[in-house]
């Protein structure tokens, strides 16, 4: 058999396998569900003057401690990292919750008022 069956082969397993499992179409649709329902939420998180005055105090943070703040969209969080802390937003269905982090383990989780004061969020993000 040829690596090339046996991959092919392999694959068809997997796939019916999948199949097979009851939870997996549940698991499925229940993420599509709730990426559904916080999809107005990702929107306005985009879309929104508080997400770019949160961008540009990040950066000058970064600059003030003279290291580089990386930001990148991961899906339809947004997620900023500086010396090891790490702030991400998430969307849900009931609106967009603020998770920070330092060196990996979460430390505070809140909800976000995009209508409020990007500063705070900072100054609690960097404390």
């Amino acid at each position: 058999m040829s690596f090339l069956d046996n991959l092919e082969s392999n694959l068809k397993d997997l796939e019916s396998g999948q199949e097979r499992d009851p939870n997996e179409r549940k698991r499925r649709d229940s993420e599509r569900a709730s990426a559904q329902a916080a999809a107005p939420w990702a929107e306005k998180l985009k879309n929104s003057p508080y997400t770019q005055e949160l961008l540009k105090l990040a950066a000058h943070a970064g600059y003030q401690a003279r290291k580089k703040v990386n930001m990148a969209w991961l899906g339809t969080s947004l997620k900023l990292e500086l010396q090891g802390r790490t702030l991400e937003l998430r969307p849900t269905a009931d609106g967009i919750v603020a998770v920070i982090s330092k060196d990996g383990k979460e430390e505070q989780r809140h909800p976000v008022d995009l209508a409020g004061s990007a500063e705070e969020l900072v100054r609690q993000w960097l404390g």
